[in-house]
């Protein structure tokens, strides 16, 4: 019976902006997470709401000194207490983890020519933490994490110049950890950026009006010639290194069988999913887009220059995030709606869903796979996987959650199915391995991770870290190489 590979990396996924805090420390300057409130009084399944900034809100926040209600300023307090955090991975069993350099940590405004020391001393320490335990870091560079000088000051990633303070930054970090990360992850959902405008690239509808969709998806081109420049680097910098691609995949079925229906779901999956990996891995702007552009009166500069950097860098690696599937239709005001991952989804009436409306779909991940793989032939990480839930507490610090264990069992035996079928799958990481502030939402009662802290949706709490009982059973899982999920 064809089994997982010996080496196969089980890990856990965190990013800087969620987890590490420590806004105002170290040197670091601010980030785009600094300044997006957590704000009650919207509901879980207000998706748009959630995830739109204004120049409004921006003001607000920079007027605003302490932490308030701003909980990617503190996240969990992973900057002082990543030894202990480090150490419960190691005790899970955890192959690899997944982590991200927070760009305004190396460099405050991204404009200065000489990296912040102390910035990049606290990475090296947190690798050779990793290294004690025998821990592969997978490595994201820009996880949501643009400085926003950047964005306040040079138009961000609308205009080419921000290509230089990428590749200088790309450039830093390639050589201050040469040899200590092979992995390398250039952008977390690089196709995030059209679901999530400010979390992705900075972008304001009340600034651009307009102009937004043009905005988007400028952006997204020189995100994509980025990840291609961060290959470049690599190859000159540190050979060994490996250079991957993401998105945040949207696994989509047709509604109905009819016609119509069936090429909307090829639609779907080429402007939402296949734009994105078809660039990166092929090394070509996909034919399809020129089409898009020109049906949505979309004038997108992109240079020889742009077009040879992609076609000589193409990704060694593609990965993406998977937490549910949706349906689409010809007349999508037919369907149905529910929440999911960055978008608003068609709702399938086979699937349970979670709280937060995102519907579980274990075979899609399977079939996600298989798309994948036959797509590209290249090797295939599944970066992020996880349930979103509330966890109870329990006076002997216990936490019982049968439903994430169920989860996450359920998609692993899915993934060990693409596994026989003969799909190139090199690990899969947890998602939230430890608790952190909602990507989102920005709250922490929506809790993903193995690993419960103890803090509120207000910051509260001792930050003390409690085992649940899905620690235990992904301990066995790991140690088992996925062949116990009992």
């Amino acid at each position: 019976m064809k089994e997982f590979p010996k080496d196969f990396l089980w890990g856990g996924a965190t990013a800087a902006c969620q987890c590490e805090g420590a806004w105002n420390e170290g040197g670091k300057g601010l980030t785009l997470g600094d300044m997006k409130p957590y704000r009650p009084f919207l509901k879980r399944t207000d998706l748009h709401e959630q995830r739109t900034v204004s120049m409004e809100m921006l003001r607000e926040a920079h007027a605003e000194k302490g932490t308030g209600l701003y909980p990617k300023r503190y996240g969990i307090d992973f900057y002082h207490r990543y030894k202990e955090d480090i150490k419960l991975f190691a005790e899970l069993g955890l192959k690899s983890f997944r982590m991200s350099i927070s760009w305004p940590r190396i460099f405050p405004r991204g404009i200065e020519e000489v990296p912040n020391e102390e910035g990049l001393k606290f990475y090296d320490d947190v690798f050779s933490e990793l290294e004690k335990y025998g821990i592969e870091p997978m490595v994201t560079m820009n996880h949501y994490d643009t400085p926003l000088y950047l964005i306040e000051h040079k138009d961000g990633w609308k205009t080419p110049e921000i290509l230089i303070y990428w590749e200088r930054y790309v450039r830093t970090i390639l050589k201050r950890y040469k040899g200590r990360v092979k992995y390398w992850l250039p952008f977390n959902e690089i196709n995030a950026t059209i679901f999530i405008p400010y979390m992705g690239a900075g972008l304001f509808p009340d600034v651009e009006k307009e102009n937004f969709k043009q905005s988007c998806y400028q952006c997204v081109h020189y995100q994509l010639v980025a990840n291609a420049i961060a290959k470049k680097c690599a190859k000159e910098i540190d050979p060994n290194a490996q250079i991957g691609c993401m998105i945040a995949r949207f696994t989509t079925y047709p509604a109905t069988c009819k016609p119509e229906d069936v090429m909307q779901t090829v639609l779907d999956e080429n402007y939402e999913n296949y734009y994105y990996t078809d660039t990166l891995l092929l090394g070509k702007i996909p034919a399809y887009m020129d089409r898009f552009y020109e049906e949505n009166n979309l004038n997108i500069k992109i240079s020889d220059e742009d077009r040879k950097i992609l076609s000589e860098n193409t990704s060694d690696w593609v990965a993406y995030s998977y937490y549910m599937s949706l349906v689409t239709s010809a007349n999508t005001d037919e369907l149905e709606k529910t929440n999911s991952n960055l978008i608003i989804a068609g709702k399938n009436p086979y699937l349970e869903a979670s709280e937060w409306g995102w519907q579980k779909d274990p075979i899609g991940l399977r079939y996600s796979l298989n798309q994948m793989w036959d797509r590209y032939h290249k090797p295939i990480f599944i970066l992020e996987n996880g349930l979103g839930a509330v966890d109870k507490l329990e006076a002997d610090h216990s936490i019982h959650d049968p439903y994430r264990i169920d989860y996450l069992k359920s998609h692993i035996q899915q993934m060990l199915e693409a596994v026989k079928d003969g799909v190139d799958v090199k690990g899969y990481y947890i998602w939230g391995i430890i608790d952190l502030i909602s990507s989102g939402t920005h709250e922490m009662s929506k809790r993903y991770g193995v690993i419960y802290v103890d803090q509120d949706d207000y910051g509260k709490g001792t930050l003390a870290r409690y085992k649940k009982d899905s620690f235990a059973w992904y301990q066995k899982c790991i140690a088992s190489n996925g062949m116990d999920l009992e």
